[in-house]
């Protein structure tokens, strides 16, 4: 039997400890909490040093959330020789190098499925397939408040405020959803997914990314006249230059399998040599979805998997500058570098010509300071 350490008993914490409760195999022995929970008595503690220090504990789930105290927790329990499983996209995206060099050297395991999906089987999937084949691509939606917002706007003629309220009060969306509606939430997990299927170091700062704030129902309205639909899609790709990385509102046919995921779930793809296509779909959030990751990963520690999904890589900076598309612009402020890309007029904005993806991010984040309410899109 395996002896887990529990490091917070929120959605995903409970869920675990819900899981875990019902098996003969895994055991969780101790529960870091905040304050008193009645419920799990005496395995309750408020010292993370209880979990640490006993030679008893083999595993340690993190499920707190935020870089820190959970970053300084992680690395503790690795140089104690636990093995951590954590669904904490913030902190290995932040910190990959160090954390997995860490379980490396410490011959120990760091398994963080449920940080990518949620409860989707990505990571272990595109660790099967990094083994026997080369990734091309590794693209799609990644965060289900954003497909929420996208898939409400374009089923009904709402405005992008109404529709956040009412992901706010479903519990899809947070009380500041800066970090779903911008765009940080699904670069962490871009990060995590292109740093597996390259065997790269991606850094999170240095990807560009446009979100869905500024989307207006004008803006669904010219895509539909158009037969498009428009998500949140993040995408890491392999070039002769190196790896491209971005994530922006792109313009999908509404025939395509993007089109038609719904409310808040997740399609996450990889493009392989051997394989070709292969896309998962399922909740990217919630207690149980997220919380059926964390104790596979458990049970995969206790089945003797020690390995990370794949390999450490070499630092490398996205090359965005081979990668070429239209995108549609709206904004109260054309300049010469618009007009001069501007193919036709689209809805309130225009269609400009093919420009690389750094090139209009480029232009995308100086222009936001000079209209805040500008929005573009990718049309592949």
């Amino acid at each position: 039997m395996m002896n887990i350490g529990l490091l917070g008993f929120g959605v995903v914490g409970r869920g675990v400890y819900e899981q875990v409760d019902k098996r003969s195999d895994l055991h969780i022995s101790r529960v870091l909490v905040r304050r008193d929970i009645p419920e799990i008595g005496a395995i309750a503690t408020r010292d993370f040093q209880e979990i640490v220090n006993d030679p008893a504990i083999h595993i340690v789930v993190e499920v707190l959330g935020g870089l820190h105290p959970a970053y300084e927790y992680i690395c503790a329990a690795l140089r104690a020789g636990k093995h951590v499983v954590t669904a904490n996209k913030a902190v290995v995206s932040a910190y990959y190098h160090e954390l997995t060099s860490l379980a490396r050297d410490n011959g120990v395991a760091l398994r963080c499925t449920a940080a990518v999906g949620g409860g989707i089987p990505w990571l272990v999937n595109l660790e099967r397939c990094c083994r026997l084949d080369t990734v091309e691509e590794v693209c799609g939606i990644m965060n289900g408040t954003s497909n929420y917002i996208m898939d409400a706007m374009h089923r009904s003629p709402v405005n992008f405020d109404e529709v956040l309220c009412q992901a706010q009060a479903l519990g899809y969306a947070e009380a500041d959803p800066s970090a779903d509606i911008d765009g940080d939430d699904i670069r962490r997990k871009l990060v995590i997914s292109a740093n597996i299927a390259f065997t790269t170091l991606l850094r999170e700062e240095e990807i560009p990314m446009f979100g869905i704030r500024t989307v207006t129902d004008e803006d669904i309205a010219a895509f539909h006249e158009r037969g498009l639909v428009c998500k949140l899609l993040a995408t890491a790709r392999r070039t002769p230059e190196g790896i491209a990385a971005w994530l922006e509102p792109t313009l999908v046919d509404d025939n395509a399998l993007e089109a038609a995921v719904p409310a808040n779930y997740n399609l996450i793809s990889f493009q392989s040599r051997y394989l070709g296509r292969q896309s998962y779909f399922g909740q990217g959030a919630g207690r149980f979805p997220t919380a059926s990751n964390v104790t596979q990963d458990c049970l995969d520690i206790a089945a003797g998997k020690t390995a990370f999904y794949a390999p450490s890589g070499a630092a490398q900076t996205p090359r965005n500058e081979s990668v070429c598309h239209a995108y549609y612009v709206r904004t109260a402020y054309s300049d010469p570098w618009l007009t001069a890309h501007t193919r036709e007029p689209m809805g309130l904005g225009v269609l400009t010509d093919s420009v690389s993806v750094a090139e209009m991010h480029r232009w995308a984040n100086a222009q936001r300071q000079r209209d805040s309410h500008c929005f573009i899109a990718a049309l592949p």
